[in-house]
């Protein structure tokens, strides 16, 4: 059964603008994890779409959570990869659902959604 469904869209030059007036905003929004992945980027355009794709999961996984971002914070949520390179999402105190996750890019934007199902045993 689905519990929640989030989805959210950033714009990538927006967020780019964000980052020139505050540098420690990928800080605030990867976790430690994520953030050596976006470091690890060569180019600054890779660099942004990254953030721009990790911010939307967290915002669209906030908003199938229902308890949105400030009741739950960016650290509390976390993309990862499989082995095939698609992203798996982790949760603090979603541990037991299963979690649906797809980002996409574009030049100009990003996008995530976020399906939360009952885990059933």
């Amino acid at each position: 059964m689905i519990k929640g469904i989030g989805i959210d869209i950033v714009e990538i030059d927006r967020l780019n603008q964000s980052i020139k007036k505050q540098a420690r905003l990928p800080e605030r929004i990867l976790t430690k994890n994520e953030l050596e992945r976006y470091t690890s980027f060569t180019k600054e355009q890779r660099r942004v779409e990254f953030l721009a794709g990790r911010f939307a999961v967290k915002e669209a996984a906030a908003k199938a959570t229902g308890r949105g971002i400030g009741a739950l914070s960016f650290q509390h949520i976390e993309v990862t990869s499989n082995e095939q390179g698609a992203p798996q999402l982790f949760i603090k105190g979603y541990e037991k659902e299963i979690i649906h996750v797809t980002i996409s890019h574009s030049k100009h934007y990003a996008v995530a959604q976020v399906v939360i199902e009952e885990f059933k045993t």
